[in-house]
Parts: structure tokens; C-alpha cells; sequence
């Protein structure tokens, strides 16, 4: 296994291809949060890499979560390479500016998906989503809980409102501004869209895996909310990228 483009004690950085690069991971990292090119655009980079979930695969437990961004197109098309996969839920980055062809007979692009894949029982995996404060006073709903005798004793008899509540269907709808402006990669996604994806899949000190890293969005943001990263990137000059906002990150305390 070739040496590390980059290090420092929360990231690895690896160059090269993750489908040949992951078989040789010494650390099988918890979770996967990644953005693959879709294949739907004439960039030379938007190349849809045929065996990648497979090898993201290999290198994750037999129990794990994969969060992955793509559009519904993408994942028709390849839907044969999420096999062994289960779907469970999804997140919208709702943008505040839209993307896309200029065209009268198509919708201005103002959102992306990010699906959960995950495999092994469900119950075996991290779920913690970041609880939100209650959007209506109305408590109707809820009904005092009465636990029965042969239930743990250590279980609430009446619901206590805390003033917060499970996010809402779309399972979290993410808004945050795009950042192409800063022109580290045509398709970067501002940190903010994988923090709760990280923290919804990956416990703290974790290991989490982007086979996709882009800018470093995932790794700077998986840094910052106390987890590990590694990524591998095939494509040099946004390993220089990479590397340099990590290491502006650790001179200033914080993500660059």
C-alpha cells in the first residue's frame, strides 16, 4: 500500500483508486459517507466507477451504513451495484440558489438527495440524528405511558416533553448555501450537509470512510465533530486540496 498523501492524527488522505487502494485499509473504518460522479455529464471527472460499492464493501464490517449522494437516474442505472444492500432512509440538501441546464423544459435544480444503504441488522448500527426543538406546542398526540410490569424498570411511566423532537419526513432536510464560488471542485458540498450524516452513522472516535472526498468536505467535517476520516481520491490535484485545507484547518483550529 503506497504511503499517505496526507496525515494528521484525526485523517488519512490516500491518492489513487479506492477500488484498489480500500483492500488494503489496516483499520475497517464504521461507515461510508460519500459522493461518487454520477455519470450524467459530459465532465471528464463525472465518470461513474464500475465495482467502487463493492469495494467500499469489502472494506467496511458486515455490519455497516453507507450514506451516498446521487440522483434517482443514478441509482436506476446502477442499481445492481447496491446489491446486499438495504434502503433506509434519505436527507435533501436543499440549495439557495439552483443548479442546472438553462432550459424552459426542465426544472431549475434546487436540491440533492444523500440515501442511507446499510446491511447486517439494523439494530446492530449507530443511529443518533440530532434532535431538533418541537415545531408546534400541540402535545395531543402524546398520551402518558404506562410501562408494564415486566418491562425494564428503569423505563419512564409518563412522557416528559424535553422541548425537542425527532427530525421530520424527508428524514433531515439540510439547507446550506453551495460553495462552488471557492473552486476547490466543480461538485463541492459545503461541510454542513455531511455533519449530520456523520454524526447520524459514526460514533465519536469513529472511523469513517469517503471513497469520494472531492474538496474534503466529509473529512474536514468528521474531524471537527470528533470522528476519524479516510478518503481516497484519484485525482491529484484535489489531493493538493484536500491537504491544504486540512492543514489550514489544524493551523487555525477549525475547518478551512
Amino acid at each position: 500500500m503506497s504511503a499517505p498523501y496526507y496525515a494528521d492524527d484525526a485523517v488519512t488522505l490516500y491518492f489513487g483508486d479506492c477500488r484498489e487502494i480500500l483492500p488494503s485499509l489496516t483499520e475497517r473504518p464504521v461507515a461510508c459517507v460519500t459522493d461518487p460522479p454520477y455519470g450524467e455529464t459530459s465532465a471528464t471527472w463525472d465518470r461513474w466507477q464500475t465495482g467502487w460499492v463493492a469495494a467500499v464493501g469489502e472494506a467496511l464490517p458486515a455490519s455497516a451504513s453507507l450514506w451516498c449522494f446521487g440522483t434517482a437516474r443514478m441509482f436506476l442505472d446502477h442499481a445492481a451495484d447496491f446489491a446486499g444492500w438495504r434502503y433506509a432512509q434519505e436527507a435533501l440538501w436543499l440549495k439557495r440558489n439552483g443548479t442546472g441546464p438553462g432550459k424552459r423544459d426542465r426544472l431549475t435544480k434546487v436540491h440533492e438527495w444523500a440515501y442511507h444503504w446499510y446491511r447486517g441488522r439494523w439494530t446492530d448500527l449507530r443511529h443518533e440524528w440530532e434532535r431538533e426543538p418541537a415545531w408546534t406546542d400541540d402535545k395531543s398526540a402524546r398520551r402518558q405511558a404506562h410501562a408494564a410490569a415486566h418491562r425494564s424498570p428503569d423505563r419512564a411511566d409518563v412522557y416528559v416533553d424535553d422541548g425537542y423532537r425527532q427530525p421530520r419526513s424527508v428524514t433531515w432536510v439540510i439547507e446550506a448555501p453551495s460553495v462552488r464560488y471557492r473552486r476547490r471542485h466543480p461538485d463541492e458540498k459545503p461541510a454542513a450537509v455531511v455533519e449530520q450524516l456523520i454524526t447520524e452513522c459514526v460514533p465519536p472516535g469513529g472511523l469513517v470512510l469517503d471513497s469520494f472526498p472531492g474538496s474534503g468536505s466529509t473529512l474536514v467535517a468528521a474531524r471537527d465533530l470528533g470522528r476519524r476520516a479516510v478518503g481516497v481520491e484519484i485525482d491529484e490535484r484535489c489531493c493538493e486540496v484536500i491537504a491544504r485545507r486540512l492543514q489550514q484547518g489544524s493551523l487555525t483550529g477549525g475547518a478551512a
